[in-house]
C-alpha cells in the first residue's frame, strides 16, 4: 500500500515551510537584523533556528552569540520586517498546497494546522495567503504548553478534529516538526524546504517528498 493511501481520518500541516513560502524570506531577514544588531548570522546557526519554537530560538541565540544577545530586539525587528515584506510582496504559498487542502475539504476530509507561530501570526499569514477559511482548526503556540518537538500541538490538532491520531497524516518541513508528529504517533510526511531530512528523520517518517504536488498525487491518484 502507498504510504500516503487511504484510510485516514485527518490531515495537520505545519504552516511555515509546509503551506507557506516564507522560510527562505524569514531567513534573508534573520541575517538582515542580526547584522543590524552587530552580530554574524551563519547559516549553520540559521538552519538550527528552522521549525524551532522562541524559546528554543532565543535558547541556540544566546549559547551562539552569548548571554548579552538582545533577544527581544531582534524578535520584534524580525515580525517587523516580516510584517513589512509580506504587506509589500504579499505570503507565497508552496506549490500544490492550495490544491491538495481543497481536495481533502471536497472529499469531507478534516484539516488542520499545527504551527510553532504565535496566533496573530499564523492568523494573518494564513488569511493573507487566502487558506485561513480552508482550515477546521489552526493550533499556535498560544494554545499549547509545549511547542515542537513536543506532540503536544498535534495531539491538540487532531483532538480539536476528533481524529485518532495513528489516523492521522502529518505534514512537516523542518526536523523538530517531523519528530513532534512522530511522537504524536501519526503518518508523517516530509517535504524539506531549507533543511533535508538526515538518515534518522527519514527514518522517522512514513515518506520523503518533493512538494505538495506530489502527496496530492499519491493520496489521491494512486486510491
Amino acid at each position: 500500500m502507498p504510504a500516503l493511501a487511504h484510510p485516514f481520518d485527518a490531515v495537520i500541516f505545519d504552516m511555515d515551510g509546509t503551506l507557506l513560502d516564507t522560510e527562505s524570506v524569514f531567513r534573508s531577514i534573520v541575517f538582515d537584523v542580526c547584522a543590524e544588531l552587530g552580530y554574524e548570522m551563519r547559516d549553520e546557526v540559521h538552519l538550527r533556528i528552522v521549525g524551532s519554537s522562541h524559546e528554543a530560538t532565543e535558547k541556540m541565540l544566546v549559547e551562539t552569540f552569548g548571554v548579552a544577545f538582545p533577544y527581544t530586539l531582534f524578535d520584534e525587528k524580525c515580525r517587523s520586517f516580516m510584517h513589512d515584506r509580506t504587506k509589500d510582496e504579499g505570503v507565497p504559498v508552496k506549490a500544490g498546497a492550495r490544491e491538495l487542502i481543497t481536495a481533502l475539504k471536497d472529499r469531507d476530509i478534516p484539516v488542520a494546522v499545527a504551527t510553532s507561530s504565535r496566533k496573530p501570526h499564523a492568523t494573518r499569514h494564513l488569511s493573507h495567503a487566502g487558506l485561513f477559511e480552508l482550515f477546521d482548526t489552526i493550533v499556535t503556540r498560544d494554545d499549547v504548553a509545549n511547542p515542537k518537538p513536543h506532540p503536544e500541538p498535534y495531539l491538540t490538532a487532531a483532538r480539536r478534529l476528533n481524529a485518532r491520531p495513528a489516523h492521522c497524516i502529518a505534514f512537516e518541513d523542518s526536523h523538530s516538526g517531523v519528530r513532534a508528529a512522530h511522537a504524536a504517533g501519526m503518518r508523517t510526511v516530509m517535504v524539506p524546504d531549507l533543511v533535508g531530512p538526515t538518515e534518522e528523520i527519514a527514518a522517522l517518517c512514513a515518506a520523503v517528498l518533493d512538494s505538495l504536488v506530489h502527496a496530492h498525487d499519491e493520496m489521491f491518484l494512486a486510491s
